[in-house]
């Protein structure tokens, strides 16, 4: 039971994302849904409350915001995160994957491939960053990282 059933993402403001962000989107949230792992660990020795959770994101205050609530509403956790260490991963994510969807258009499979190799190693480094940076607030595996890292660019650069 310690997954999330509901994912919300807080884009208010932002601008409509592009057809290729708006479809990674999708399919990270499709994904994330389907297979995830999201364990809220004990904290000052009360037990954590148990899952399937909500969970909403958000910007704010240039901070990442994870709100954890349980199905029946009540707020389990929240959590705020630094943007600053994801700002360079998310930059080289974004500069990658627009290099991937043009190369997708014009170049041979080969270069497309090379070009995916490379977006799939910083999108793993972002990952990486995200497992860190939760270290202690939330437990994630590897697939429920890269999904919220996808997510969490999406919110960064706003679409």
């Amino acid at each position: 039971m310690s997954r999330i059933t509901d994912i919300a993402l807080d884009d208010a403001g932002l601008p409509p994302p592009t057809p290729e962000v708006e479809q990674e989107r999708k399919v990270a949230m499709f994904d994330l849904l389907e297979d995830n792992t999201f364990v809220l660990p004990q904290r000052d020795d009360r037990p954590a409350p148990e899952g399937p959770y909500h969970l909403g994101l958000s910007i704010r205050d240039k901070r990442l915001v994870f709100e954890v609530n349980t199905e029946d509403a009540e707020r389990a956790a929240e959590f705020h995160l630094s943007l600053g260490p994801f700002r360079q991963v998310v930059k080289d994510y974004f500069q990658i994957c627009e290099s991937y969807f043009d190369a997708v258009k014009k170049l041979p499979p080969s270069q497309i491939e090379t070009i995916d190799m490379a977006r799939r190693g910083i999108h793993n480094e972002g990952s990486r960053v995200l497992q860190e940076r939760l270290e202690g607030k939330a437990e994630i595996d590897i697939d429920t990282a890269r999904r919220l890292f996808t997510l969490i660019c999406v919110l960064h650069f706003g679409g």
